[in-house]
């Protein structure tokens, strides 16, 4: 088994030019961003993790490794003056001999071991890691002074998150559903209590607030069969298009990413293993990273910069959905249309406006489609693991639209939610792109 990891830990090293004469080993390659990000989603997958909070936990272990580059690059820049209250991080200068894309990975798993619920399973992955560094030619003081930066480092952006206010949640009334006609309310099989209903209080990383790409109202909820609401409803049959079912279908599933998806197997309800939205879009952003050719600090970067992303993106959208707090398709069908109603795709635990996966697809889509390029093929396998065969397409947009119209396929959204949370999720990923530019002037 240990010649197994050796042979596979192979994969993410290449000759990068040594920055001493004497140095005898190769260095980490950018897949090895992209095993942590794995490694991360599996402890996620193991916890039922819920999307804005696994974009939190990516977006800090990222931030981790991003430091390192930044200190070890000049030509990226820190996040100090860019993101929301980030501090002058201070460059551990004792520390001396350390390796750079090491220390990168290092200070993502010591962050993610601290942050994430289980954690700990992370260590022995580190260790792993680091026993393999050494038989592949690292000495003992490079793993050992690359681990002391890593931590110095990872200290101080664990002090930057505990500040972002996400900890006092947990002193915050416990919310309890409206149960007002046209509001929320918790939906079979597992009837799952309201998920992260403050997460707008949690401080952003470069927007402004919350509630600064506020949406549109939705579309009120109506009994009147004249109204626009119920002629949202009587879309209801959304996996029996005549056009193309099976395709619908398809796509319902590859873009389901729903952590909470649960399956009653007779007097039993069994937990089915998915990703996240988040991970989903971050296994993306390292497939196209490798076709494109990134060296190890550009994907370093681009990995924040959607990680960050994410995380604005969840807190705007999810301010929205416990402001509007609109009702479920599924629980309106069953209320006015049809009593046995099932969606294709399990609805999850939160209100309907606006549709998370149609805001961080879009913000995604627009920071990759930046620094990698419009028109961008690629194929999508993140999920192979997970049973889904891979898809291709032409562009990051593509993908997102295709991942908002999941939602509506799947039967867990109306059009409209759609439409605005693609609207808003774009104006986040043009923010973050125009606050970055700006900080490179």
């Amino acid at each position: 088994m240990k010649h197994i990891f050796l042979a596979a830990l192979a994969i993410f090293f290449f000759a990068t030019g040594c920055k001493q004469r004497s140095q005898t080993y190769t260095q980490l390659n950018p897949t090895a961003i992209a095993e942590v990000i794995t490694r991360m989603t599996d402890v996620m997958v193991h916890d039922v993790t819920n999307p804005p909070l696994a974009a939190r936990f990516f977006s800090y272990a990222c931030l981790a490794g991003y430091e390192v580059t930044a200190q070890h690059d000049t030509t990226f820049p820190s996040m100090h003056g860019l993101l929301n209250g980030y501090p002058a991080m201070q460059t551990p200068d004792s520390v001396q001999g350390f390796d750079y894309p090491l220390t990168c990975i290092l200070a993502m798993l010591e962050t993610a071991k601290i942050m994430q619920p289980s954690g700990k399973m992370l260590a022995a992955y580190e260790d792993k890691l680091l026993d393999s560094c050494k038989q592949l030619g690292y000495p003992e003081a490079v793993t050992s002074s690359s681990k002391k930066y890593a931590l110095a480092i990872s200290k101080q952006i664990l002090a930057y998150a505990k500040a972002d206010g996400y900890n006092k949640i947990s002193n915050l009334p416990r919310y309890t559903p409206l149960n007002q006609e046209g509001s929320w309310y918790p939906t079979p099989p597992a009837y799952i209590a309201a998920v992260e209903p403050y997460f707008e209080t949690v401080r952003t990383f470069m927007l402004d607030s919350a509630a600064q790409f506020k949406p549109a109202p939705p579309v009120p909820f109506s009994a009147n069969k004249t109204s626009p609401f119920y002629k949202q409803l009587l879309l209801k049959n959304y996996d029996e298009n005549p056009a193309s079912p099976e395709l619908h279908r398809l796509i319902a599933g590859f873009w389901d990413c729903n952590p909470f998806a649960v399956q009653d197997e007779g007097h039993m309800s069994v937990g089915l293993k998915k990703i996240s939205p988040g991970a989903h879009w971050l296994g993306i952003t390292n497939i196209a990273c490798k076709k494109a050719g990134k060296n190890f600090s550009e994907t370093m970067r681009l990995n924040t910069l959607v990680a960050i992303g994410l995380m604005d993106s969840f807190i705007a959208c999810w301010d929205e959905k416990y402001r509007s707090n609109r009702i479920r398709p599924e629980t309106a069908i069953r209320k006015l249309i049809d009593v046995n109603w099932k969606p294709l795709l399990q609805t999850p635990p939160f209100p309907e406006y606006l549709s998370g996966h149609s805001c961080v697809s879009a913000t995604s889509a627009t920071i990759l489609t930046h620094f990698i390029g419009d028109n961008f093929s690629y194929t999508d396998s993140v999920e192979v693991s997970y049973g889904l065969a891979p898809r291709s397409f032409t562009s990051f947009q593509q993908a997102a639209i295709e991942a908002g119209m999941s939602r509506f396929y799947g039967g867990i959204h109306f059009m409209d939610a759609i439409d605005n949370g693609r609207a808003q999720g774009l104006k986040v990923g043009e923010w973050v792109l125009q606050k970055l530019n700006h900080k490179n002037k």
